[in-house]
């Protein structure tokens, strides 16, 4: 299963950002938890300077902006072949 973690203050674009991931993951057939994270301190760890952030495994894939739907299909996809 993937982790896909939404850094934020838990505004509305953060939740936004969760609510694509799971939904495309879902079309898409894909297993993922979204874990968000609004916590500062790990929000500035993981290195996103700019909110939402996107982090998928560990490793992040997006930050400044809420992912459009091809974006979030597009980083989805690249996780499950990489």
């Amino acid at each position: 299963m993937k982790t896909v973690q939404v850094f934020g203050s838990g505004c509305k674009n953060c939740k936004v950002t969760a609510e694509r991931f799971t939904e495309v993951a879902q079309e898409l057939g894909l297993a993922i938890n979204v874990e968000k994270v609004t916590s500062l301190e790990l929000i500035m760890q993981a290195g996103v300077m700019s909110t939402p952030g996107v982090a998928i495994d560990g490793m992040v894939k997006h930050s400044g902006s809420v992912p459009s739907l091809d974006l979030v299909h597009q980083l989805l996809a690249e996780s499950v072949v990489g």
